[in-house]
């Protein structure tokens, strides 16, 4: 089976978060600017006319198609490279995804999602 995680992270850790997952063999992903808020419902800043509310964000999500036997990892890894213990460190989402088709090569499945050293063929070169 397969997965998408979904991450919404703050902008300046995206570079921390890219070197952790290229760390444990993550090779594909897909980054966007977002924005939003979660439970902080967004912040409140002081300027010379007053205080204002900001409650919509910038973010980054980050979305990354891997096996299901790489999700913990993956995610231990993108906690440990956000995490700061403030509010607004982010939130991780997992999807169950039915299938893939890479355009390029016609590969369905699992194939389709491999690259040339991602965690799946490091994996089967070591077993």
């Amino acid at each position: 089976m397969t997965k998408k995680i979904e991450a919404i992270i703050r902008p300046e850790k995206l570079n921390d978060v890219k070197q952790a997952l290229r760390n444990i063999g993550i090779v594909g992903l897909n980054v966007a600017e977002v924005q939003g808020h979660g439970r902080q419902g967004g912040i409140e800043l002081a300027g010379r006319t007053g205080t204002y509310q900001v409650d919509m964000l910038p973010r980054i999500q980050i979305n990354i198609i891997l096996s299901d036997h790489n999700v913990e990892k993956t995610i231990e890894a993108i906690a440990r490279a956000t995490r700061t213990g403030e509010v607004g460190d982010g939130i991780i989402f997992i999807y169950p995804v039915e299938d893939v088709y890479r355009i390029r090569t016609g590969e369905r499945g699992h194939k389709a999602i491999m690259y040339e050293g991602d965690i799946d063929t490091v994996q089967q070169v070591a077993s």
